[in-house]
């Protein structure tokens, strides 16, 4: 039980990490521009579909950097197509908006490249023993990465001017506006790096799980990570991903074993309902009072 524990942990804080990276773009783009993307697990799945393509024709270190460009393209688009028109709409429009959206993209993608799992040519699998715990070579290289690019993008958020001033927007629009900050400018942005960060997600998962049109589903887990850390806190997107990985891979996979199969795949929608009846606002959220 002890072994299955400590696997079970090890491989969600793997998971979950690139839970976490998902997951912080859907909180900065809801924090900037108070838009929840129900798209944001098509554009995970973009970026595992562009990467494997891309990787058969040239090496994959450049078939990432150019998935990247492509994915930050296709959230400056949609920002600027379809979102842009939106603006000052009512949000249940715009949400309803980004829900077809994502059944749009998800089309396209099945369409072109078929619902059949496909795997990054060249990635083999093997095995490494932590601490007497198997786990995959790939997860490992690919929790390192998903680990570093948060560390990169916190140091962004940090100390560059496009960063300062998200984050400025993200925490009162309406005073960053005053003080001379673009809204329009800053909610590109977000588009752009959400679009980015689901990309990233999707070549990591694709590189650890192979890719296919499931792989939208994996990637709005990251909600699940989002709401359970607070929709309004990225603090708590990142925590959210790494406790969503940790619970679904230990809690769902004991129950997967032992009770019922296939638990794992929705224990993360479970969370969503018991954290929205207990504490809509998530661990770290902030709570709303409305008086009447």
């Amino acid at each position: 039980m002890s072994e299955f524990i400590l696997g079970g942990l090890m491989n969600g804080l793997a998971v979950g990490s690139i839970y976490a990276l998902i997951a912080l773009g859907f909180a900065l783009l809801y924090k900037s521009t108070k838009i929840l993307n129900l798209a944001h697990g098509e554009l995970v799945l973009f970026g595992g579909y562009l990467a494997i393509a891309l990787s058969n024709i040239v090496p994959l270190p450049v078939a990432i950097v150019l998935t990247l460009v492509a994915a930050a393209v296709l959230g400056f688009a949609i920002e600027r197509v379809v979102m842009r028109p939106l603006f000052g709409q009512p949000l249940l429009s715009v949400i309803i908006v980004t829900l077809a959206l994502g059944y749009i993209v998800r089309g396209v993608m099945v369409g072109v490249w078929g619902g059949d799992t496909r795997q990054f040519p060249g990635i083999t699998g093997g095995v490494l023993s932590i601490g007497g715990i198997p786990i995959q070579r790939v997860g490992v290289w690919s929790a390192a990465t998903a680990v570093t690019l948060l560390v990169i993008f916190w140091l962004f958020f940090r100390y560059s001017l496009a960063g300062i001033a998200m984050r400025a927007v993200a925490n009162e629009q309406l005073t960053a506006s005053t003080l001379g900050v673009s809204l329009r400018r800053v909610f590109a942005y977000a588009w752009a790096f959400a679009a980015m960060a689901g990309a990233v997600g999707g070549i990591l998962l694709g590189l650890w799980l192979g890719v296919n049109f499931a792989l939208a589903f994996v990637g709005l887990k990251a909600l699940a990570a989002v709401i359970l850390g607070g929709l309004d806190s990225i603090p708590g997107a990142i925590v959210g991903g790494f406790a969503i990985g940790v619970i679904e891979t230990i809690v769902g996979g004991y129950i997967d074993a032992n009770i019922i199969y296939g638990f794992k795949e929705i224990i993360a929608f479970v969370i969503i309902l018991v954290v929205l009846m207990i504490r809509p606002y998530g661990l770290f959220g902030t709570e709303h009072i409305e008086r009447l």
